[in-house]
């Protein structure tokens, strides 16, 4: 399979406010360079973002350079997946899910 490019945004202090605001359905994984668990979900993370294209926006927020933002939104073990509806904190996803199970959690609260 061809890995498309530019599918995940990244997520970082100028840009989390204009994200959230203008993607209906968003989805930030919270992950840092050292987290093995965070390093198995980003294959995840890719083919979700290829398979909801168009519909959901995902993005990748490393919390290593981003702590103001982890602090806000309360983001206390990685991967945390941090799931918008609307521009409001709709959901949040702690640990490394396989695909299907994260697939269902995410079509429930993004519904």
């Amino acid at each position: 399979m061809d890995k498309e490019k530019g599918l995940v945004l990244e997520v970082n202090g100028a840009n989390i406010e204009e994200l959230v605001k203008n993607n209906p359905s968003l989805v930030i994984d919270c992950w840092a360079p050292w987290c093995g668990p965070c390093r198995m979900m980003s294959p995840v993370i890719d083919e979700l973002a290829a398979d909801y294209k168009g519909k959901i926006t995902f993005g990748k927020l490393n919390t290593d350079l981003n702590q103001d933002i982890a602090a806000k939104y309360q983001v206390q073990a990685i991967p945390t997946l941090l799931i918008f509806k609307g521009g409001k904190l709709a959901d949040r996803k702690v640990g490394a899910l396989p695909k299907k199970v994260l697939e269902g959690e995410l079509t429930k609260s993004l519904a």
